[in-house]
């Protein structure tokens, strides 16, 4: 079906969100540049971190050889598809300049040019994202949701897709006591206004995943309430990626420290699916898979 999108932005937004929740619209299939990925079942994002810093794996696949070595694993164990990322995002974290993240990221992107699962950048960068699609990526993971013009631009100009993030703040001022009336609303009108702003641009809707951000400027109990209500942002029509593996709500839950979160990363991504979402993000590739594997039988599908 060819849709004709609104010229601007303002009227983009009610206009676009009428159709994308319309049943006939909602999509079975994400377009990565050469890869379509079936959305008939949830997908598992497999996490390649290349940073010394990063709150669970920091400095474990920093050589090139053993992040390599981590990304076919991932992909061995069942993993859709893999996210590299050179720069953490994590609570406090500081940022890093374009070419040490290029440094760290464009020698994995290259070793993993022709892996049989699409590969995504995690990066808020232009200039990174611009490198890291020449180099072979079909998909861009922005944590600041293209508000960057020129990173608008470098994703429009290609066909990868792109997963939109909501945050409030940056990694260094996140978490100091963020506050919202609505918290499912507001993340939700953010999206909204987001994915209007990249239809816009001329980014195409079977392009496009969201995230409410897990963790990126939300108590523990602004994160439960979107991981229990994460339907109405299954609603507006987009694939939903849910990235809670091992994220220190689920520690705060548990009493746990970040390398025996396993079991409950395992129940949050679980829970997210049975909510909707499309794609989980996580470390432990092989138990989440074998989870989902139960998951689906239970629902009557092939694993």
């Amino acid at each position: 079906m060819k849709t004709v999108l609104p010229l601007s932005a303002e009227s983009a937004i009610p206009s676009l969100f009428s159709l994308l929740i319309s049943p006939m619209y909602l999509r079975s299939y994400l377009h990565c540049g050469k890869f379509k990925l079936d959305l008939s079942r949830p997908l598992v994002m497999g996490i390649v971190n290349v940073t010394p810093d990063s709150f669970s794996d920091g400095g474990q696949h920093l050589p090139r050889e053993a992040a390599l070595t981590h990304a076919h694993q991932l992909i061995a164990e069942g993993a859709d598809l893999l996210d590299i990322g050179g720069e953490s995002s994590r609570p406090g974290a500081q940022p890093v300049g374009v070419q040490e993240e290029l440094d760290r990221v464009l020698p994995i992107i290259e070793g993993l040019r022709d892996a049989p699962v699409p590969i995504s950048i995690d990066t808020y960068k232009p200039e990174v994202m611009e490198a890291a699609i020449a180099a072979g990526v079909q998909m861009v993971n922005d944590i600041n949701a293209l508000q960057d013009p020129a990173a608008m631009s470098v994703v429009a100009g290609s066909s990868v897709a792109v997963c939109l993030m909501h945050k409030r703040g940056n990694p260094q001022t996140m978490q100091a006591q963020p506050q919202y009336l609505d918290v499912v609303a507001e993340v939700s009108e953010f999206l909204r206004r987001r994915i209007a702003a990249a239809a816009k641009a001329g980014i195409e809707p079977k392009r496009i995943v969201i995230d409410p951000g897990f963790g990126f400027g939300k108590t523990m109990e602004h994160n439960l309430v979107i991981l229990r209500e994460l339907n109405k942002l299954v609603e507006m029509g987009m694939p939903v990626l849910a990235g809670l593996s091992r994220k220190s709500m689920l520690g705060t839950l548990t009493g746990q420290d970040v390398g025996d979160r396993l079991s409950a990363s395992i129940a949050a991504a679980l829970i997210a699916v049975q909510r909707g979402a499309s794609i989980v993000r996580v470390h432990d590739v092989r138990a989440t898979v074998d989870a989902l594997k139960v998951w689906n039988a239970v629902k009557g599908e092939s694993a």
